[in-house]
């Protein structure tokens, strides 16, 4: 027999194992019915690649896989929490800011569903540049004195990443606790050597989800996609920067890097230090134990703010719901920036609802793709919008990787979570929800600035782009539910 002979044998073979594939994804694994039919028409289309990509991009992990912590442990959060929903209950919640009392629905769904404090005494320092950025982050480390907490999703060994290791190798040596946590796949190129040269000081480096084989991580779901700092347990750093060159908008691919990150001092920190602790605990094998050391934030400030976070190991939503309530909430405007928008259809209705009932709707995504068929999958959906009368700009002046959105003037989210069901569903996200006119209208007026950079896409010009980026936005928009 030659091979021929063998390929209705391997034909039926594919079929069979494409058939009970299916089979898993419909019935064993609890996903939506869109991500459920675009991994069948991956399947159909691609039979051998679909199975393999749908080992590595669509594979559930089990409980006991993702997470293990009790809730319990939020190092008594909880009772803090209990006190402030009875007080939204009974109208007792002190505010620093009449405007906050209008958002207490928003206030209390985050404390119902995440345990998300709110403190009222914090001072917020916005940063759009990477360069003062980490030249803030780095004076702030030098100064410490008990601990520097860092968690990043990219984590680079290149001029940046080489110069905040030699400051924590500095502080390690002077018996300042260092304890650095990345996540595997963002930071998967980071050698040994590089971490080595930490931990030798004294400092301990750690990875979120590591694969069994060095440099090969197939587990591209379920990364920690959160950047925090927290210094001392008095000063906090919360946004979108990664640590690389690129950051500081010396790669010439991305050009400028236009971002945003919030340095914040205030009671905020201590829930920053909280969520730092929790992830920590669950990558290494060195539990950090409870010590007030940990928690010297003072008052400062009169900045309202949650710190929310979420990811799979939770069954809701926590920031998409965040971003929801604001869109409802919003009476005069709301200013998104993203790098990626691929809302899932409730998040994309809030916002048509929001453009066609006057609200003043503008969307900023970046000119330029770093993943294509994200790229193409945003301009598919800032189209729909664009119908409904909403407004979008196109970032210009280099790379936008901000996810901030404002609403009214009078609150804000900036944090970790991009608009799209990778950062709401399959990755562990952090974002900072604020409540303070003047931070709101900070970043409104950095939105503007952003504007002069930016060009329009009005309907007229979306309307007559070629039939072949048509064709690539339907192709994206199919798959956008498992991008």
């Amino acid at each position: 027999m030659d091979f021929m002979d063998f390929v209705p044998y391997i034909l039926t073979f594919i079929l069979g194992l494409n058939v009970l594939l299916a089979l898993t994804i419909i019935f064993l694994e609890r996903r939506d019915a869109s991500a459920t039919w675009a991994w069948l028409m991956v399947l159909l289309f691609l039979p051998i690649a679909g199975f393999l990509l749908y080992l590595i991009f669509g594979r559930r992990l089990s409980n006991k896989e993702i997470f293990t912590w009790d809730k319990k442990s939020r190092l008594g959060l909880l009772a803090a929490v209990q006190e402030q929903l009875q007080g939204i209950k009974e109208d007792t919640l002190k505010v620093q800011h009449p405007t906050m009392i209008q958002y207490e629905d928003l206030i209390y769904m985050h404390l119902k569903n995440n345990d998300a404090l709110l403190s009222q005494n914090n001072e917020v320092e916005v940063y759009t540049d990477g360069q003062k950025k980490f030249h803030a982050l780095i004076e702030d480390i030098e100064k410490a004195e008990h601990h520097v907490h860092l968690l990043y999703y990219i984590v680079r060994e290149d001029n940046l990443g080489k110069r905040l290791a030699d400051v924590l190798i500095r502080k390690a040596k002077q018996g300042v606790e260092v304890k650095l946590l990345y996540d595997d796949m963002g930071s998967r190129l980071l050698s040994r050597k590089f971490i080595r040269s930490i931990e030798k000081a004294g400092g301990e480096v750690d990875s979120f989800f590591p694969s069994l084989i060095p440099k090969v991580n197939l587990k591209i779901n379920y990364r920690n996609h959160r950047k925090l700092a927290i210094i001392d347990g008095k000063i906090g750093y919360i946004g979108g920067f990664n640590i690389g060159d690129e950051y500081l908008g010396f790669n010439k691919r991305f050009g400028y890097w236009r971002d945003t990150h919030l340095r914040v001092e205030g009671e905020a920190v201590n829930n920053m230090q909280t969520r730092f602790i929790l992830d920590w605990n669950q990558a290494s094998r060195k539990d950090i134990m409870y010590d007030e050391h940990y928690y010297q934030a003072e008052p400062k400030g009169d900045v309202g703010m949650q710190i929310v976070s979420s990811g799979p190991d939770s069954e809701w939503e926590q920031i998409k719901h965040g971003y929801m309530k604001m869109i409802m909430a919003a009476k005069d405007y709301i200013y998104i920036q993203t790098p990626y928008f691929i809302p899932d259809d409730s998040l994309l209705d809030a916002l048509r609802i929001a453009v066609l009932s006057g609200v003043d709707v503008r969307i900023m995504i970046p000119n330029k793709p770093d993943h294509p068929f994200v790229y193409w999958a945003t301009f598919s959906n800032v189209g729909d919008l664009l119908k409904a009368g909403a407004n979008v700009y196109i970032y210009q002046k280099g790379f936008l990787h901000a996810k901030t959105i404002v609403v009214d003037g009078n609150i804000a989210s900036v944090g970790t979570a991009n608009i799209d069901v990778r950062s709401f569903r399959l990755n562990f996200e952090v974002n900072a929800f604020l409540y303070h006119p003047e931070t709101a209208g900070l970043l409104a007026d950095r939105f503007h600035e952003d504007m002069e950079d930016s060009t329009e896409l009005n309907y007229k010009l979306y309307q007559s782009r070629s039939t072949w980026i048509r064709f690539k936005e339907a192709i994206s928009r199919l798959l956008s539910p498992i991008l």
